[in-house]
């Protein structure tokens, strides 16, 4: 099942991601995010958070349709977009973007890259999005969806990744190794298609920019 979260980012503007909420089996709100879909005219199939950032004109509209809210205390453990992930799961969800995850305070951006990591998340296909860029993190391979000139970025997730092997992209690595507190793996470009990473041990971040015109 194909999931879409949207999470809570200032000013978030929802018209580069209509072609995915427009297909999304299951869409969520978390929290704030709520405001953005009522804004642009979507209606979550459920809305999800301690709702400190909802706007009241969205909550009420939410509520008179029948919106299922799992409303949780302010004093809770998790994040607003870690309960909706954790509700995807729980759902089925085999794939899930998460829209406005990224952009505004530092700690809650690099707190939802590390969400990436939930165990709960293994054997998913999870991407962060924000246009024109994208981020999910791989265990074993992934390829990389780009076109020739995009952009892409290999960053270890955990600590170090080794056996890295790398094809399509200008700097390639052949069994290698990206340490956590190196920055060797930033701003590679994608030559051929279909580019494709391999990683042995350890896990990697891609980090994929498509170039826009």
């Amino acid at each position: 099942m194909y999931t879409v979260i949207v999470a809570n980012a200032p000013g978030l503007d929802l018209a580069p991601y209509r072609h995915l909420l427009d297909t999304a089996e299951w869409l969520v709100a978390a929290d704030g995010g709520g405001t953005a879909l009522f804004a642009h005219g979507y209606t979550p199939h459920l809305l999800i958070g301690d709702l400190d950032s909802i706007a009241g004109e969205a909550l009420a509209a939410y509520q008179a349709h029948g919106v299922t809210i799992e409303r949780y205390r302010p004093d809770k453990d998790e994040t607003d977009l870690e309960l909706a992930l954790l509700a995807a799961v729980k759902q089925g969800a085999s794939r899930i973007d998460v829209i406005g995850a990224l952009g505004g305070r530092w700690d809650q951006s690099l707190a939802n890259v590390t969400l990436l990591g939930m165990a709960e998340l293994r054997g998913r296909q999870v991407r962060l999005i924000d246009y024109p860029q994208q981020i999910w993190l791989v265990r074993d391979e992934s390829l990389i969806p780009g076109a020739v000139g995009d952009t892409v970025s290999l960053l270890p997730f955990g600590g170090d990744a080794r056996g890295i092997t790398t094809e399509g992209l200008a700097y390639p690595l052949r069994d290698g190794t990206l340490y956590h507190d190196r920055a060797r793996g930033v701003s590679n470009v994608i030559t051929a298609t279909p580019a494709r990473v391999q990683v042995r041990a350890g896990a990697l971040l891609i980090v994929w920019t498509a170039t826009t015109s």
